[in-house]
């Protein structure tokens, strides 16, 4: 990630072709919009067709956020940090998350676009169901749940101040971006920063 310093107005212009430009940006109600109706479908057809149990379901689901969290943090530390060399690389790390790091306050760049997004989540799906059939349509949406609210704490972030009860997560992202990018992966919570311990300083 390469820039001058941290700027905490304007845009970064990633592609001049306006169309895909626009396609770099979104909203929370986007977001939202898209994978609430999935979330909700993937549960029903599951218990309606495929003979999953309400308390399996929960459990999948259950064990789907969770695992959200750690890829979450895996791929914020491992992918979105990677160092690389040469200039088409380096384009593509910018792309993917040096820009939020330049200009962190670019409230249109906090989710992933909706297409993108959808490209990914497809293959994460059919990982899914490659690994566990169709208990996939209760783990996943469990981990979707998990993706909207770390998409929505990283807005609340960035776009609000903190309520008193999670204090600790705005100031370690705050850390991350403004003091040690090398610590502070988590977003929606701490508990992997723990495990690995990559939890910023509190007096950085």
């Amino acid at each position: 990630m390469e820039f001058d310093k941290i700027k905490n107005k304007g845009q970064a212009r990633l592609f001049k072709n306006d169309m895909m430009e626009d396609m770099t940006k979104t909203h929370p109600i986007v977001i939202y919009a898209l994978y609430l109706p999935v979330i909700a479908a993937m549960l029903y057809y599951g218990a309606a067709y495929k003979g999953l149990g309400i308390g399996w379901e929960v459990l999948l689901f259950v064990l789907g956020a969770l695992s959200w969290s750690l890829f979450e943090y895996i791929m914020h530390r491992k992918v979105f940090h990677m160092i690389v060399q040469s200039p088409r690389a380096k384009k593509f790390v910018y792309t993917m998350h040096g820009v939020h790091h330049e200009y962190p306050r670019d409230k249109e760049r906090l989710f992933m676009p909706p297409v993108p997004s959808m490209v990914v989540a497809s293959l994460l799906f059919l990982l899914f169901f490659g690994l566990m059939g169709w208990n996939a349509l209760a783990f996943f949406p469990g981990f979707l749940l998990g993706y909207l609210a770390y998409g929505s704490m990283h807005f609340a972030i960035h776009a609000f101040a903190p309520p008193r009860y999670l204090k600790a997560l705005w100031r370690n992202h705050h850390l991350h971006h403004y003091k040690e990018p090398e610590k502070g992966f988590g977003v929606s919570s701490v508990l992997w920063d723990v495990i690995f311990r990559t939890v910023p300083k509190k007096d950085s």
